[in-house]
């Protein structure tokens, strides 16, 4: 899949793409990113790509005319027709299930944009998706992106070292979208607090009781919403609901 990226700073993401686990994705090309700035489309000897708003106000607007020429380059380079995605506090809520959607397509052109924002313009004549990471607003469009290519990578095949890790995480179907349970490694005994005896047991039914009753609690006491989903998609067992039962 390719990700081709049009930010004003592209170099924020060479640390992110060089290193740790997800790097394998992106060094295989298993991840294509592809920078475009911009400001190689503009005109003029100060090479523009802002100005004030039209009806005053603070801050600067990003151009539409270099953004829509990035746009037509990449097209061109581009034999199929990628969704543009904006990072836009209007968007729709990034989660796994759309992380998984993106980890199995072709890719998308991500547009990152700065000061107060992208001219409505080209906006509306380009931009396919608006997504957002939450109720906040962050400087640019990088941090969303980054995280995007991030929780993309990690779904490719051999990039993370065991296949079956993301089968594990929070919001997975494989935890019928419960949060994940707390973890432990050595010592045993750190500063006077023990491992739970149950993993320390070595009886795998008693081990995968505890974690699943864990993801339980820790579920319902951060987001019992997701236990509302799960009982209404019937993937709560019946030692489930006596499990929760006990924690109410």
């Amino acid at each position: 899949m390719r990700f081709d990226v049009i930010t004003l700073f592209p170099e924020l993401f060479a640390p992110f793409l060089e290193t740790g686990v997800t790097r394998r994705a992106f060094e295989s090309k298993l991840v294509d990113v592809r920078f475009w700035n911009p400001r190689d489309f503009s005109e003029g000897n100060y090479r523009r790509v802002d100005d004030r708003p039209f009806g005053g106000g603070p801050g600067m607007v990003m151009l539409a005319e270099p953004l829509a020429k990035c746009l037509t380059a990449i097209r061109v380079e581009r034999s199929d027709k990628a969704p543009v995605v904006m990072f836009s506090p209007i968007g729709s809520r990034l989660d796994h299930a759309g992380v998984e959607q993106w980890s199995a397509s072709e890719g998308a052109i991500l547009v990152c944009g700065r000061y107060e924002g992208i001219d409505q313009r080209f906006i509306d004549r380009y931009v396919d998706i608006q997504l957002s990471l939450g109720d906040f607003v962050l400087s640019g469009g990088e941090i969303p992106a980054l995280a995007l290519l991030d929780s993309v990578a990690r779904l490719q095949p051999g990039v993370l070292g065991d296949q079956g890790s993301h089968q594990f995480d929070s919001f997975n179907p494989a935890l019928d979208g419960l949060l994940d349970c707390p973890h432990y490694t050595r010592p045993e005994d750190w500063e006077g607090v023990k491992v739970p005896a149950e993993l320390m047991s070595g009886h795998h039914l008693q081990i995968e009781r505890w974690r699943r009753d864990r993801r339980l609690e820790v579920t319902l006491k951060n987001r019992p919403d997701l236990i509302v989903l799960a009982r209404e998609a019937g993937r709560l067992s019946k030692a489930d609901e006596a499990a929760l039962a006990k924690l109410r």
